[in-house]
């Protein structure tokens, strides 16, 4: 089944966006590990910014409800299973969605899949609704991470044409992956940000979208976590990111600037520095050389594509007597998905990293 991944740690994400609940099971976490409900509450809450499009939402409905796998505030060890309640519709948004394959969206492609007998619904499976569960299993997997000093944050890199200051790929730290997370528009330059929004905003008066690439770092990983080939570091990441709905692209460190590069540009060189750790001078490489961490920052970059749900007329088909039709989604209507999408990120960086650092020597 496509909702699950499973590599040591499994993630299993269930649901539809009009369904009775949508949720998450996780299996293989470590014992013991404290969870901090107040901090899981404020990761979800993330999912739920004041722009782009999101209507606000009332603080406790954004965390779940944990079934089990943890007891008086610590990991059992059994499958953790944690599930959010839907807010019934009075009448749930169909509009002949059952029928319409609409340009951008999962329409068509699901019927064919599914032989017409998905849950179209406000997009059903396909929603992404169905990240807030990979919101929580990240968040749970972020916890246990930064009770071992390692840290994983994602800021909005560039928002339709408009640019934020990158990560410092080489000297990026705690305190400078921290302090990107806690802001409410999640930028390094504030005034990029303030810039973005007000982008976001002319986009939502014209009914319009905008897509963008989000960011990501994380620190303190050790050298030697993960493996060559089909297992590695890479791979498991980009799974788990491909799984966000409207990612369009993925690269690590220098990603697509490396092909521009000659080989002695692109190496980085290494040196041992003043603590006798081998490090390297710069950071092409992402901090993955191998699929296996080389120590230094893992950095990695994810477009989106603007959200397909417009307030314009666009051109859809009919299924049912395969006639096109011309239909405009003034209800369904979000000029960015990317402020939304950075929660997800970390989340999925965040599960791919532990899945790893579970087989890490003294690490359990």
């Amino acid at each position: 089944m496509s909702s699950i991944w499973n590599n040591r740690i499994s993630v299993s994400i269930f649901g539809e966006a009009s369904g009775p609940a949508i949720g998450v099971t996780i299996d293989n976490l470590p014992s013991g590990e404290y969870i901090d409900t107040d901090e899981l509450a404020k990761f979800m809450a993330r999912r739920y910014p004041e722009v782009g499009g999101y209507p606000a939402s009332p603080y406790e409905n954004m965390m779940p409800h944990v079934m089990s796998g943890i007891f008086n505030d610590r990991t059992t060890g059994t499958p953790l299973c944690a599930f959010i309640q839907n807010i019934p519709e009075d009448k749930p948004n169909t509009d002949n969605l059952d029928k319409l394959a609409r340009p951008g969206h999962a329409d068509y492609t699901g019927a064919v899949r599914y032989k017409g007998f998905n849950d179209v619904r406000n997009s059903g499976h396909f929603s992404d609704k169905l990240t807030a569960p990979l919101c929580f299993a990240g968040a749970i997997c972020g916890q246990i991470l930064e009770r071992r000093g390692i840290y994983a944050g994602a800021h909005i890199l560039q928002l339709h044409n408009i640019k934020d200051n990158p990560f410092d790929p080489v000297n990026i730290t705690r305190d400078g992956v921290k302090s990107v997370r806690i802001k409410d528009f999640p930028v390094i330059n504030d005034r990029k940000g303030w810039m973005m929004q007000e982008d976001i905003e002319k986009a939502r008066i014209a009914g319009e979208s905008l897509g963008g690439v989000i960011e990501c770092a994380a620190v303190n990983i050790p050298a030697g976590i993960g493996s060559p080939l089909f297992d590695g570091l890479q791979n498991n990441i980009a799974q788990l990111i491909f799984g966000i709905p409207g990612v369009a692209g993925l690269e690590f460190g220098a990603g697509f600037l490396s092909a521009k590069m000659v080989g002695s540009q692109s190496n980085d060189d290494f040196y041992v520095d003043d603590h006798g750790h081998v490090v390297t001078k710069t950071n092409n490489h992402g901090g993955i050389l191998g699929g296996i961490s080389s120590g230094m920052p893992i950095t990695l970059r994810v477009a989106f594509k603007p959200s397909p749900s417009v307030a314009k007329p666009q051109n859809a088909v009919n299924l049912h007597d395969m006639t096109e039709e011309n239909i405009e989604d003034i209800k369904g209507h979000i000029p960015c998905t990317v402020p939304a999408a950075v929660p997800c990120v970390e989340a999925a960086v965040n599960i791919a990293l532990l899945s790893h650092m579970i087989d890490y020597p003294n690490f359990c």
